[in-house]
This record gives C-alpha cells, sequence and structure tokens, in this order.
C-alpha cells in the first residue's frame, strides 16, 4: 500500500527537521521547503496528500500559498501552523480550504492526531468520490435502454432538463417503466451531479413523519426529539430531491411544499430561523394529478408549480420493438451479475414477450428476465421457459376471437378496428404491428392509407384513430 505522503512547509530548520524524523518513523513519506514558492514547485513536480504549512513564510506567506495549493489540488488537506498572535489569520485560512491549524509551540501528539483526522477525511472524500462517479456510470442516460420514438425522446428531453437550470421537475407514469431511474439520470447528467440525491416515497411514511424526514426538526419540537435533526432539503443543499409518489402527499403538507419551492427556504419543525436552501425538486408519480386537482385531493397551484417542466415515462407496451432490446439486456445483466452463462432470447419467445401487455411495466420485465436467468439452465430461451401467466396471456385462444352479431357487421369495419388495434399496441411500429395482423409491411400500409390513418408517405398517428 502506498504510503501517505505529506509535505512540510516552514522556514524554522529545526521545525522542519524534527518534524519529519517523527512522522517517517510514523510511516509517513515526508519532504520540506523552507519557502512557499518552492513548497509550491514541488506540489507541482510530485502530488502530495497532506501538507503542514507555516503562516507566516519569508515571501509568499502561508495564505496567499493555500490559495495557490487549492487552485493547484483541492484535494490536499493542508494543516496550518501559527503563533497564538495568528488565531484570527488561521481561522480565515479554514475558510479559505485548510482542514485545521495548530498553535506554535505544539507538542507532536497533536501533530499526529491532526494529521491522521486530515487523512481520514481524504479517504472518506475519496470513498464519497469514487462512489458518486460509480453512481454517474449506474444511472447515466445509457442505461435507459430502447431505440424507439419514444424512448429516444425521453432521453434526449432528460439530457436538455440535466443541462439546464429547471429547479422544478415532475415526472408522470405508470408504476414500474423507471421514473426513479429517470430523476437519478437527470441529476447525474447536471452541473449538481456532485452534490447529494436525496430520494423520499411520499407514500411510504406515515403522514405525523413526513414533515420532519423533509424538512428536519429542533430538539424537543416534539416528544421523541431527542436531538436536532436535520431534514432531506437540507442535506441535499446544492443537489437533487426526488419525491416520489407526489400524488399521495397530504394536502397539509402540499401548502408547506409549495412555500418552499417558492421560496427555496424553509423552518425546521420547531425551529424559528429560515433555512435557504439550493436544490432541484424532482417530483414523480404513477397517478393522474389532473383529476387529482379537479377533485380537491391536489393543490393546484402546487401542480403547476411542479409542472413547469414535465416528461413522461411511456408504458412497456407502448415501445414493443424496444422489448427484445431489453430481454437481452437483462439477460447479460444478471448473467454477469449471478455468474451464468448468457443466454439467448428465441425469436418466438422474443414475439411472445411483445405480444403481453406487461402491466408491471419494465419492473415486470426485469423480473421475469432475473427469473429466467437463476432458474433455467437452457442456453437458449424458448417460450416454454417463460412464466406461465405470460404464456396464458399472449396463446391464441381455441374458440373464435371475434363474435359475430346478430344484426351483423361490415367486414371493413372489422378490419380497420383490428389495424386500429394493431397499430396501438405496437406502438405505431408498422413492422410489429404488420407482424400481429400475419401481413406483410406493405399490406399493412396500404390499409392504413385506405382507411385513413396514414396519409401517403406520412407517419401513422394515434391522434387519427
Amino acid at each position: 500500500m502506498a504510503r501517505t505522503k505529506v509535505l512540510i512547509i516552514d522556514d524554522e530548520k529545526l521545525v522542519r527537521w524534527s518534524l519529519q524524523q517523527k512522522l517517517s518513523r510514523e510511516g509517513y513519506e515526508v519532504e520540506s521547503s523552507p519557502t512557499g514558492e518552492e513548497g509550491l514547485n514541488l506540489i507541482r513536480e510530485d502530488g502530495y496528500d497532506l501538507v503542514l504549512l507555516d503562516l507566516r513564510l519569508p515571501g509568499m506567506d502561508g495564505v496567499q500559498v493555500l490559495q495557490e495549493i487549492k487552485k493547484l489540488e483541492k484535494e490536499i488537506a493542508v494543516v496550518m501552523l501559527t503563533a497564538d498572535t495568528g488565531i484570527a489569520r488561521a481561522v480565515e485560512c479554514v475558510r479559505l480550504g485548510a482542514h485545521n491549524y495548530l498553535c506554535k509551540p505544539f507538542e507532536f501528539e497533536e501533530v499526529r492526531v491532526a494529521l491522521e483526522k486530515a487523512r481520514e477525511d481524504l479517504k472518506l472524500r475519496h470513498e464519497v468520490t469514487r462512489l458518486r462517479r460509480q453512481q454517474r456510470r449506474k444511472f447515466g442516460l445509457e442505461y435507459l435502454v430502447g431505440q424507439s420514438p419514444l424512448m429516444r425522446g425521453v432521453r434526449e428531453l432528460i439530457m436538455q432538463i440535466g443541462e439546464s437550470d429547471a429547479t422544478t421537475v415532475l415526472i408522470e407514469g405508470e408504476n414500474g417503466t423507471g421514473k426513479e431511474l429517470a430523476a437519478r439520470a437527470i441529476h447525474f447528467g447536471s452541473a449538481r451531479a456532485n452534490q447529494p440525491f436525496m430520494a423520499i416515497n411520499c407514500s411510504a411514511i406515515p403522514e405525523n413523519l413526513i414533515e420532519s424526514e423533509l424538512f428536519g426538526h429542533e430538539r424537543g419540537a416534539f416528544t421523541d426529539a431527542k436531538t436536532a435533526k436535520k431534514g432531506l432539503f437540507e442535506l441535499a443543499d446544492g443537489g437533487t430531491v426526488l419525491l416520489d409518489e407526489i400524488g399521495d402527499m397530504k394536502p397539509a403538507l402540499q401548502a408547506k411544499l409549495l412555500r418552499v419551492l417558492e421560496s427555496r427556504e424553509f423552518n425546521r419543525i420547531g425551529g424559528v430561523h429560515n433555512i435557504l436552501v439550493d436544490v432541484r425538486v424532482v417530483a414523480s408519480t404513477n397517478r393522474n394529478l389532473e383529476t387529482a386537482v379537479a377533485t380537491g385531493e391536489f393543490r393546484q397551484d402546487l401542480y403547476y408549480r411542479l409542472k413547469v417542466i414535465s416528461l413522461r415515462m411511456p408504458a412497456l407496451r407502448e415501445q414493443g420493438e424496444d422489448i427484445p432490446l431489453l430481454a437481452e439486456y437483462y439477460l447479460a445483466q444478471f448473467a454477469g451479475e449471478f455468474n451464468k452463462p448468457l443466454k439467448q432470447l428465441s425469436p418466438e419467445a422474443a414475439k411472445m414477450l411483445q405480444q403481453y401487455p406487461w402491466p408491471g411495466n419494465v419492473r415486470e420485465l426485469r423480473n421475469v428476465i432475473e427469473r429466467l436467468v437463476i432458474l433455467e439452465k437452457a442456453e437458449r430461451v424458448l417460450p416454454e421457459h417463460l412464466p406461465s401467466e405470460l404464456r396464458l396471456c399472449t396463446r391464441p385462444s381455441s374458440r373464435s376471437i371475434i363474435q359475430l352479431p346478430p344484426e351483423g357487421v361490415a367486414l371493413a369495419d372489422v378490419e380497420r378496428e383490428l389495424v386500429r388495434q394493431a397499430m396501438e399496441r405496437s406502438g405505431g411500429n408498422q413492422s410489429n404491428a404488420a407482424e400481429l395482423l400475419g401481413l406483410e409491411r406493405d399490406a399493412l400500409r396500404r390499409r392504413l392509407i385506405k382507411y385513413g390513418y396514414l396519409a401517403a408517405g406520412s407517419e401513422f398517428s394515434a391522434a387519427k384513430c
């Protein structure tokens, strides 16, 4: 393991020699310099983890050296060394980015403890940086799999939202469509990516606790408040707060949330001081908020404040051409996760997956593929390997699929309706719709034009149906 590198910058030769000898015995790799200029050159030539920096130096003083160090490498932890008369300036150095300060004369034990704490804090910062990089990779746009026009549009909009200064975003969509994944992609694709992402499910926390979770409380604010506590908004300052299932938030809390969105400030429960925060609020819901507004369950002013920028995550049944891509993506993911051979998806199984309506959306598909990878030994996924509920749902009925009414029906009307349903189920994909009807694509296209769903040379529009 590489040793921690320490640079001592102090014009007193005895101080440098004594610290270098003792720190070397503690296992540190130590260099020293009598001036700030020379110390900065050493930092440029060879990186250091920790710096012991005297406040009073010939030439550049400690404050100037500290500022230059932070320009060169923000992650270096700097401990200032100062005489009693320089405490005010040492405190100012802490404000400028120094980790701590020690007053001369000091005992070596004080130096050892200060450096050990700085080293631990440095390790923690590196770990946080590593985890954030890992999260950026895990929640990037490439994890929103799909090549359908719907998914390409979703990815483009997420990228635009992330790069914008929008502070409120509303994500709508059915359960399992990936609303939280979209929220994380917005966060990690933005300038806030290195700041916290905090999420809370508004329907999963009791009404009497959620306000404390969001805004925090002061000590003694209520019976169990033994200590003060920061809420999500305070903890996420500079970053993003995801309010999942915002449609289930109670009216009283909706009013408080509206105030935060309007003013960007709030009070902890039991507190009297306003706390100002800079957060992006992403709200998600599987409910129709317009209906909730009409019935009085959701505040109209809050709804319009949230809907400054909105994003709809499509249901899986609307993106039929993406289903095989998603299945293959999860086959590869779980094969690696469970150390299993990579399975191939047969065309027959892929077709069956496309015909299933997926009420649980992408989450349901993911669970189906995970179960296949764990339990099935075959190298090729066949229809019989799929869950029984999926096979039964997509299996053709033995009885007639269309019942002729007693009064009769125009055959053209039946064909027109079946064409409409096929195009709707396939999300407007003509190839998939043609396959559902047992037609060639050109034959389907002729029928789309015939029934007025499609003008020659144009694209299908569900609005015409």
